[in-house]
């Protein structure tokens, strides 16, 4: 498997629309991909709201990660946060989420970032033991809260 690394364009917002919609039926919800005119609008705006990073296994996208930047990350610093990384199942345990998330940290390096930050559900083991496999600890000091606006 030679999969190809890059960052999506408008070219791929359908398939982007469909794996969407992969993740929440993985999480437990419907396979119902947003509106193509929602990730559009998000990922090629004219305010990105974040940036795509596919794995490509020719024509077949093999998995994505989602990351945005945040600021400040310490003191006046920027860190590229990891929203979703996701890997399609023909492709799992084949060393795309490894690849993944060596191009998150290349791209954090071009970016100028000092860190790279992202959370894992408890209740995903697969994920839980990339992370550890990756040699990264789970950061201990921080509590996540979410709020609907």
């Amino acid at each position: 498997m030679a999969l190809e690394i890059m960052t999506a364009t408008t070219a791929e917002a359908e398939t982007i629309a469909a794996i969407l919609g992969e993740v929440e039926e993985y999480y437990g919800g419907t396979n119902t991909p947003p509106p193509l005119g929602d990730v559009t609008a998000a990922l090629f705006g004219p305010v990105p709201a974040a940036t795509v990073i596919l794995a490509r296994d020719g024509e077949q996208v093999a998995g994505l990660a989602a990351v945005s930047r945040l600021w400040p990350a310490t003191g006046a610093d920027i860190s590229l946060y990891l929203k979703e990384l996701y890997v399609r199942a023909p492709y799992r345990r084949r060393g795309t989420a490894r690849m993944l998330m060596a191009a998150v940290h290349e791209h954090a390096r071009e970016l100028g970032c000092s860190r790279v930050e992202w959370t894992a559900d408890r209740d995903n083991p697969p994920a839980l033991e990339l992370y550890k496999a990756l040699g990264v600890t789970p950061h201990q000091g921080k509590v996540f809260y979410r709020s609907e606006v």
